[in-house]
């Protein structure tokens, strides 16, 4: 492998691992800044919580077809990552609700390009210079058990809960930076129709119903980094207790990743998809039952499982059944509705759900869709076996 390649993972890598880490820093112990130092009931951290989602959701398309049309996806990222770590340092200076609502708005139309750009910048060149995209991703995994772990413990200093809206914005920083730096795929002469290449993707049924299935999994799985601190909380744990927590989860999450490009030569692409949600399931389910403290730590790394596998299985499931000039408008749409729509379903309900029961019928919640996303993934398996 030639320097200049080298250099490039290299640079994917750190983006990776501050981009992520700032995810880490700001979203699992908001819900806990906002219930503890601004006071707010179930349904004003749900309501705040889903906001970002929402945004993401009509946004994520919007920079992806941008970013192929433009053909500057690592300047579009890099511009984005700034402006979102800027905007989060607003939490510090507005306490009314309506405002926070607003805020968390604006900062993710900026914070919903990163995850989905990234991935669709780095999956093409991964795939070009034939690397392993999940060696890549994993650094995302490690940013973030590193940044949940490190941030638990300074929460109980006096520092206090305050420090994870600097350090969202100081990862964003450095990200932004690496950002500029990453290679542009090269692009075809012709600029892509958007309206053409929208209407083709949405004609393609295999993804259409990846897309169901992706909200019914990934939705619980973003949407429990909102309410996992608040279960450990419930369940007798420290601000600490919630970053070894994180941390052991996210931590799984790299190994499977690792293994996610074997696997799938093995079994195929949904049968792994398939794993990630019947863990998912399982995990779900036993949170209902109060398990004690020690069981929920053990069984956190089922995380690994679950998004450790799902994250690699689910983009090359997407480079397979969608045309290459219409990837990074596919991705986004993909992550319009994982980290969008599902995420924002499942963290509103949720938050509803807390507020008329108790945060254990939020997991029965999270099972229940799981649970779907499990039958219509045996469905489309059976699907491509019959359309083979």
């Amino acid at each position: 492998m030639d320097k200049q390649i080298t250099r490039n993972l290299l640079q994917f890598k750190g983006f990776y691992l501050f981009s992520f880490f700032a995810v880490g820093s700001l979203t699992p112990l908001l819900s806990v800044y906002l219930s503890e130092v601004e006071k707010m009931n179930g349904y004003q951290i749900g309501t705040i919580m889903s906001a970002g989602p929402i945004a993401m959701m009509i946004m994520q398309p919007i920079w992806g077809m941008v970013c192929d049309w433009s053909g500057k996806p690592a300047k579009i990222l890099s511009l984005t990552t700034l402006l979102a770590g800027v905007l989060a340092l607003g939490y510090l200076f507005i306490h009314d609700y309506q405002w926070l609502v607003i805020i968390a708005i604006i900062l993710a139309v900026f914070q919903s390009a990163i995850i989905p750009v990234s991935d669709g910048i780095s999956l093409q060149y991964a795939t070009r210079v034939k690397a392993n995209y999940g060696n890549l991703r994993l650094y995302g995994s490690l940013g973030f058990a590193l940044a949940v772990f490190i941030m638990g413990r300074l929460a109980e200093t006096t520092i206090g809960l305050s420090i994870i809206f600097y350090s969202f914005f100081i990862t964003l920083v450095i990200s932004a930076y690496l950002a500029l730096r990453l290679p542009e795929e090269p692009q075809s002469m012709a600029k892509p129709n958007l309206i053409f290449g929208v209407k083709e993707l949405l004609s393609i049924k295999r993804f259409l119903v990846f897309l169901t299935i992706t909200f019914l999994i990934f939705g619980p799985n973003l949407a429990n980094n909102v309410y996992y601190g608040l279960f450990i909380e419930d369940r007798g744990g420290t601000y600490t207790g919630i970053g070894i927590a994180f941390l052991l989860a996210v931590l799984s999450e790299i190994p499977f990743m690792r293994a996610a490009g074997s696997w799938v030569k093995k079994i195929g692409l949904l049968p792994i998809v398939l794993i990630a949600a019947f863990s998912s399931l399982l995990r779900w389910a036993l949170y209902y039952f109060e398990p004690s403290l020690n069981l929920v730590y053990f069984t956190s790394v089922m995380q690994g499982l679950s998004i450790g596998l799902f994250v690699p299985a689910g983009l090359q499931y997407l480079r397979k059944i969608v045309p290459v000039h219409i990837m990074v408008t596919a991705i986004t749409f993909y992550s319009a509705i994982g980290n969008g729509l599902g995420n924002w379903f499942s963290t509103f309900t949720a938050g509803i759900i807390m507020e008329k029961a108790d945060i254990y019928t939020v997991y029965l919640f999270f099972a229940v869709l799981s649970l779907f996303g499990v039958i219509l993934t045996l469905w489309l398996i059976w699907l491509e076996r019959k359309n083979k």
